[in-house]
């Protein structure tokens, strides 16, 4: 079940749509395989298809093992409980996404996955931490500070939700992981150096010669 869930969260979506486009997105923009730098590459179909395929990843994962679990015999004692193949599901679908065995496991910020894989685990969780990210981008405009934002949320909308403490722990290690992966676009938040969406990116400073 985990090795499934996570070969199911590893398709590198934005790398294969890239790719068809004769694009190796892992080398333009901000390197990174997610819908955000797809988007900004190669457009917004290609970005919105990107976002929603790995959004169903997550989404799949724990919708599969759920119907499996409900076809299987577990009414012996000690029995896991289906939260528990919800859990291994979604974090070994996430973990996929985030280092997918295809390219050397380098892969997406796990935004969209997570998404997917909320809609499984607790629904009402993402409907509060997906208004956050809307809130957020609104006044910002950065894709990285919504997404930080709404991570950090994430526990604790479960938490109100009076979900177990199972859930509100793996959240709250998942969320720890998606602020860590976007370690990058902390540090040029903190510089200024962060590219908006429909902002035009940075150029770099001109080097010593060429102002020489």
């Amino acid at each position: 079940m985990l090795l499934t869930a996570y070969l199911l969260g590893s398709i590198p979506t934005g790398f294969l749509v890239a790719k068809a486009r004769g694009v190796d997105i892992r080398t333009v923009g901000s390197g990174n395989i997610g819908a955000t730098n797809v988007f900004r590459i190669l457009g917004k179909t290609a970005g919105a298809f990107v976002l929603l395929a790995d959004a169903a990843k997550g989404w799949l994962a724990v919708a599969a093992v759920a119907r499996f679990y409900a076809g299987w015999d577990h009414s012996g004692a000690g029995s896991p409980s289906l939260e528990w193949f919800k859990v291994g599901a979604g974090v070994a679908a996430i973990l996929g996404h985030n280092y997918t065995c295809w390219l050397r496991f380098k892969g997406g910020k796990g935004i969209a996955t997570s998404a997917g894989v909320l809609v499984g685990w607790v629904p009402l969780a993402l409907l509060i931490v997906l208004g956050i990210w809307i809130v957020v981008f609104a006044l910002c405009r950065y894709v990285s500070l919504a997404s930080i934002c709404a991570a950090f949320a994430l526990p604790f909308a479960v938490w109100l939700l009076g979900r177990s403490p199972t859930l509100i722990l793996v959240t709250g290690t998942l969320a720890a992981l998606a602020i860590y992966k976007h370690k990058a676009n902390i540090k040029r938040l903190i510089n200024g150096t962060e590219n908006r969406i429909g902002q035009k990116p940075t150029p770099p400073p001109p080097s010593p010669k060429a102002t020489a």
